[in-house]
């Protein structure tokens, strides 16, 4: 069952995946809710733009699934909500899963689900509770049939970058993608490297896992573009954009950008004139 879910996901003409993180309001910091206030017309927005699933939690899921229809796209449930994402790490930290989280991603006819695995300085202790997640999700995965996308994500230290920055370290990255792998990982959402032409090193460490790579802080549309481009040539099998997507001014223009990169190869130019003119 997990290679029928997963066929809903990649994209049959180019075998990638571009999927919409909508799931930042579960982590309780204003900064996130920044053009995601009211999640249905949000989602009504990018059901009409198509990409090729929306990554939600299990409050906002309704608002994809009470679309009518075949042609949507497919649900990625976040499983696991944490504290950590402030300029300053709280005096305890965690990172939580829902309870029976396949059964939920089941009743709601998700395709995929998605838990952290944090690399946080000075928080160990979460590092060790999203070990304990994955290890208890990973039996369920099985025996639901259901694709479990790890996240790796290497912080840089909060007091520095505000939380929820990419450490673009070439090791640290790889490392903590090698431990999404080993601890069963179906897909693995990662974060780009600084130098992007190094990014095949993170692949080749996969093993043939998918690797699908996170978008980060919202910057300028040239630039999210010359990085997906660099990307994808590096072998990534596809992106994972929120806040460069939710929070554009035309979120139709850059899902339609995103999705010629993505699924045929249109360049930075071409991309830039989808956002124009969608």
């Amino acid at each position: 069952m997990k290679a029928a879910r997963l066929n809903r996901l990649f994209h049959s003409r180019s075998g990638r995946c571009f999927d919409v993180a909508v799931d930042h309001g579960f982590f309780n910091q204003p900064g996130f809710l920044q053009g995601i206030e009211h999640m249905p017309t949000v989602i009504k927005t990018l059901v009409a733009a198509a990409p090729d699933a929306i990554q939600l939690t299990v409050g906002q899921a309704r608002h994809l699934q009470d679309f009518p229809g075949r042609q949507k796209p497919s649900l990625v449930l976040r499983t696991d909500v944490a504290n950590i994402y402030g300029k300053e790490l709280p005096s305890t930290s965690y990172s939580l899963m829902i309870e029976q989280a396949m059964l939920q991603a089941v009743r709601l006819d998700a395709a995929c689900v998605c838990v952290n695995l944090f690399q946080i300085p000075g928080a160990p202790e979460v590092n060790a509770q999203c070990v304990e997640n994955i290890l208890k999700l990973k039996p369920e995965a099985d025996y639901y049939g259901m694709p479990m996308m790890i996240e790796p994500l290497v912080f840089q230290p909060n007091e520095i970058a505000g939380g929820y920055m990419v450490d673009g370290d070439l090791v640290k990255i790889s490392h903590l993608v090698r431990q999404a792998v080993e601890l069963g990982a179906d897909i693995i959402k990662a974060d780009p490297t600084d130098d992007v032409s190094l990014y095949h090193q993170v692949i080749e460490t996969a093993g043939g896992v998918p690797v699908l790579v996170r978008g980060g802080g919202k910057v300028s549309d040239r630039e999210i573009l010359e990085r997906t481009q660099g990307l994808l040539e590096q072998g990534a099998s596809g992106i994972v954009y929120g806040r460069n997507v939710i929070q554009h001014e035309s979120p139709a223009g850059i899902v339609a950008a995103l999705m010629a990169m993505v699924h045929d190869g249109a360049d930075v130019e071409s991309a830039l004139a989808l956002v124009q003119s969608t």
